[in-house]
Parts: C-alpha cells; sequence; structure tokens
C-alpha cells in the first residue's frame, strides 16, 4: 500500500508534529508529511519540518480579505501537493466550512481535554489546564477527534485520561498531558492511515 500523503497544520512549537515525523520515520505509520502550513511566520514546527526535509509554508490572514480566502489559499498548497489526510497539530484557527467539506472525515485534530468537557470555542492552549484546574476537575487527558464545522465537535478516534495531582499547575498539568498527546496523536494517524477506522454518525469504529 502506497503512504498516505499527509499535510499538517500548526501555529506553534511543533511537539506533536515532531512526534508525527518521528513515527513516520521508523516506520510505524504509513504516511508521507507533503507540507507542513502555519499561520505564524515564527513557529518552530517550520524549523523541524526543514530539519527533516519537509515542505514548509508560512501563510499570512492578514494579506487576506478574508477567512475564505485565507483558507483557500492553504486549501491551494494541499492540493497541489495531492495531500489525503489534513492533521492539525496545534493549530489554532477555525476551519472554514468550504474546507471541511472538501476534507470530509479528511481532518484530524488533537484536543488536550476529554471532549466534551473543555472544549469549544475558547478553548486552546494553557486556558484548557486552567479552566480543568478551576473546576476542579479530578480526570482531565486529550482527544483525537475528526473535525466537523463546530469547534471540537467532531466524531472521536482515541481517548486517553490524565488523572490531576492537588500539586498540578497549569504548567505541570500541560507538560502531563502532552506526553500523552504524543503517543495518541500519531496512535490515530496510524489507525487511519491503515484503513482501520470507519464512522457511523458520531461514532468511530476501529477494525482489528
Amino acid at each position: 500500500m502506497s503512504p498516505v500523503s499527509m499535510g499538517v497544520l500548526i501555529s506553534g512549537n511543533g511537539t506533536n508534529l515532531q512526534s508525527l515525523i518521528d513515527h513516520i520515520n521508523a516506520g510505524n505509520i504509513n504516511a508521507k508529511i507533503k507540507v507542513v502550513i502555519s499561520n505564524r511566520k515564527n513557529a518552530y514546527g517550520l524549523i523541524r519540518a526543514k530539519n527533516n526535509g519537509i515542505d514548509t509554508a508560512y501563510i499570512d490572514k492578514k494579506i487576506f480579505k478574508d477567512e475564505e480566502e485565507f483558507n483557500r489559499a492553504i486549501m491551494y498548497e494541499l492540493k497541489k501537493r495531492d495531500v489525503d489526510l489534513v492533521v492539525l497539530a496545534g493549530y489554532l484557527k477555525i476551519l472554514s466550512s468550504k474546507f471541511i467539506n472538501e476534507y470530509k472525515n479528511k481532518i484530524i485534530n488533537i484536543h488536550p481535554s476529554l471532549i466534551p468537557s473543555f472544549c469549544g470555542k475558547g478553548y486552546y492552549g494553557e486556558k484548557v489546564h486552567k479552566a480543568v484546574l478551576d473546576y476542579g476537575a479530578k480526570v482531565t487527558g486529550a482527544t483525537v477527534h475528526f473535525v466537523n464545522e463546530e469547534a471540537d465537535a467532531g466524531p472521536i478516534i482515541l481517548q486517553r485520561p490524565v488523572m490531576i495531582d492537588e500539586s498540578d499547575t497549569v504548567g505541570s498539568l500541560q507538560n502531563k498531558v502532552l506526553k500523552i498527546e504524543h503517543t495518541l496523536l500519531p496512535e490515530a494517524v496510524k489507525l487511519y492511515c491503515e484503513g482501520r477506522i470507519t464512522i457511523d454518525g458520531r461514532k468511530v469504529s476501529i477494525k482489528e
């Protein structure tokens, strides 16, 4: 089976991107990252990609008249490389409806909580972990899901819990969840690339 052509969207450090690169290089995932796209010029994830010989693109939203044009520019970069799977690895922008429909059930996102808790509009990065601690939750975790038109509301592929200690801070909890993300995202991408995922409404089934 030929490798799945992947495009990865990032906004920052790119540690989840690095985890994907490492798993692909080790032969654990049958995929090839064709391009890494960032909406931030100084995102360190772009350097990670370049260090591994992967094409990169910085797309500045400010030069476009609206979100639709901005998203169209991203799709152009994906389509000219025949990308089949789009992975959001710390990408902090909302995708347009047209983008989502164009890649229906072919966009995977990682979120740092157990959806449907602490997710949706405004819940990203450290804000998620602060909300979890402020609420007094005892368990949090990470979720990998398909992307639909509602933020963090697409069908769930995999979830993994993380126990919260009374001594946890926003920073310590973020680090604990990030470690889980680094294994969960590659695991979900691997399942997708092996054709083991089926979707029925909101339910995702995984073939043995």
